[in-house]
Formats: C-alpha cells, sequence, structure tokens
C-alpha cells in the first residue's frame, strides 16, 4: 500500500537537502542558521508520529526564534544561465506545462478511479488520506515528466527546489505554524469562545442568518489567522457544529467542505497568507505589495456570496 509516511520521508528528505545545499553555500552569510532551519523542519518531518509532541514544539519554537531573529537568508544557488533558460523555454514551449496539468490529473484518477483498487487484500492506495497521497503521487509523475521533456536530472529538480524554498523563505512553514496554531486555539476553547459571543450578537433562529455566520467567520478569521486550517477548528467547533449540525441538521460534510472553501476566500484577501500573497510579489518583483490581494478581491467576494447560498440550500 502506498501510505503517507512515505511521501512525508520524501518531504523530510527534500527539506534536508536543502539544508546541506545551504550548509556548503559559502556565500550566505547565514548559511548555518538557515541550514539549522532546514533541519530542524526536515527532522519534523522524517521523524513524523516517533518524535514526542514535547520535542516536537521545542523544534517548532526553535525554527520560529530563528526565523524570527532574521537568522534564515536566502543564498545564491546554482541555477542554469539565464540564456539557456531562455532557449530552452523557446524550444520546449506548451510542453512545459505538461507536469504541473499532471499533478491534479494523477490526483483525480487517484482519487476516484483507483480508489477501490487492491494488491491482494490490501488498497493501493492509503483509503485514510486517499487525496493526499494520490496529489503525491501526481508530484512524482510530473516530476518524471519534467525530466523527461527537459532532459534533466532528478538532483536538478532538487536544486530547482531549494532555489524557490529558499526565495519563499520561511513562509513555506507558514501553513504548518497556522494549522498547529488552530488546533491550540481548539483545545484552549477559543471555539466555545466564538459560539457564545456569535450566538449572542446574531440572531441564529434564521439558517439563512446562520450560514452567512458561518461562511463569514470561516473567511474573517482566515483573513487574521492567515490560513483556513487555523480557522476551521475554531469556526466549526464555534459555529458549524453547535449550530448549523445540532440545530439544523446540516449534512457535516457539505458543512466541513463548503467552510474550507469559505475560508479560501479569506486567504485570498489577506497579507497574513504571506506564502500566496506575499512570496509572489516578491518572486515577481511586483511595485504594489498588495497586487495580488487587489487582483483576487474580485473573485473572493462574489465566491463568499456563492458559498452562503451554496451552504443554505445544500447542508
Amino acid at each position: 500500500m502506498i501510505a503517507l509516511d512515505f511521501f512525508c520521508v520524501l518531504v523530510g528528505l527534500l527539506f534536508a537537502a536543502t539544508a546541506v545545499m545551504n550548509l556548503r553555500d559559502r556565500s550566505n552569510p547565514r548559511r548555518f542558521t538557515t541550514a539549522a532551519f532546514w533541519g530542524l523542519y526536515a527532522l519534523v518531518y522524517l521523524a513524523g508520529e516517533r518524535l514526542p509532541p514535547l520535542v516536537a514544539g521545542v523544534l517548532m519554537v526553535a525554527m520560529a526564534l530563528l526565523a524570527g531573529c532574521n537568522l534564515v537568508r536566502p543564498g545564491k544557488p546554482r541555477a542554469v544561465p539565464e540564456e539557456a533558460r531562455r532557449a530552452s523555454a523557446a524550444r520546449l514551449g506548451h510542453r512545459l506545462l505538461v507536469p504541473a496539468l499532471a499533478i491534479p490529473v494523477v490526483t483525480m484518477i487517484g482519487s476516484t478511479l483507483l480508489k477501490d483498487v487492491r494488491i491482494g487484500a490490501e488498497p493501493l492506495l492509503d483509503p485514510k488520506n486517499l487525496t493526499l497521497v494520490s496529489m503525491g503521487c501526481g508530484a512524482i509523475a510530473a516530476l518524471a515528466l519534467a525530466c523527461g521533456i527537459t532532459r534533466a536530472t532528478p538532483l536538478q529538480g532538487v536544486r530547482e527546489a531549494r532555489r524557490l524554498i529558499d526565495a519563499m523563505g520561511w513562509a513555506v512553514v507558514l501553513p504548518h505554524m497556522l494549522a498547529v496554531l488552530g488546533l491550540l486555539f481548539a483545545e484552549a476553547g477559543v471555539g466555545k469562545a466564538v459560539a457564545a459571543v456569535t450566538t449572542s450578537a446574531i440572531p441564529m433562529d434564521s439558517r439563512l442568518v446562520a450560514c452567512a455566520a458561518f461562511c463569514g467567520a470561516m473567511a474573517l478569521f482566515t483573513v487574521v489567522m492567515g490560513n483556513g486550517f487555523a480557522a476551521f477548528p475554531v469556526i466549526a467547533g464555534g459555529i458549524g457544529i453547535p449550530v448549523l449540525v445540532g440545530v439544523y441538521h446540516a449534512n457535516p460534510a457539505v458543512m466541513a467542505a463548503i467552510g474550507m472553501f469559505s475560508a479560501y476566500c479569506g486567504t485570498l484577501m489577506t497579507p497574513m497568507a504571506a506564502n500566496f500573497n506575499v512570496v509572489p510579489v516578491a518572486l515577481l518583483d511586483l511595485p504594489d505589495k498588495n497586487a495580488v490581494i487587489k487582483a483576487q478581491l474580485p473573485t473572493a467576494l462574489p465566491l463568499l456570496g456563492v458559498n452562503i447560498l451554496l451552504l443554505y440550500f445544500l447542508m
């Protein structure tokens, strides 16, 4: 069976390679601390559930200190010369899109056509993490296609991954950190506090109002936190489960799916989602730091309204 642990190890090895490459990069004045940052993150993936919770927490705090003290800096990775890159891009043309398109195609095939395939008594793909495992297979297929099309080696793929990781910096870790923060908020009872404030301030005797409150809170909390995974346990525990499911008998699967989609609307509207909205500005060297957010607002706001109606009619 292809399990999620296999891909966690691959991700850990990629971050470990990034750490080693930064350690060997003498052009980086912060190469030791930068290597330590990515090495610690690699350890989280490689050790996985075998890592005691206290040790994992200490590692995350250490990473936060390294990033907060501005000790994580990009180096100067060895890259293909600009002229050669442009010539290769002109030669390959639209074929360069094939590896990127392979990821969603393989993910869909794995999640639908291969979900019931078995080898003996074991399923081919981990049924508990079917979509993630399928996406991991899609990423491997995309790497193989990219190497075949460009006639490059997998090592070059690792170098390019390191270049992008360096360009994004600590923002790569932000979704992981915020997801953990959301779980901490849920454990601390923030969801109950949100439920108390919401139900006292908003009349929940209307199903439409309840749907609007849930979707709006998911988007708003994501704007504050920067990540839908941090917002979901808090708002679902505060409004989704006690009000939508408990009072209006909503389908939990529909509530969760549309709730996360509403949270993604918030992601489009906040600079706190640095890996989505700030890093692209830096990579593209745009003069307006909020250019990505401004371009996404006309999509995010109407989509949030559509989500409210979808939840009202489908839950």
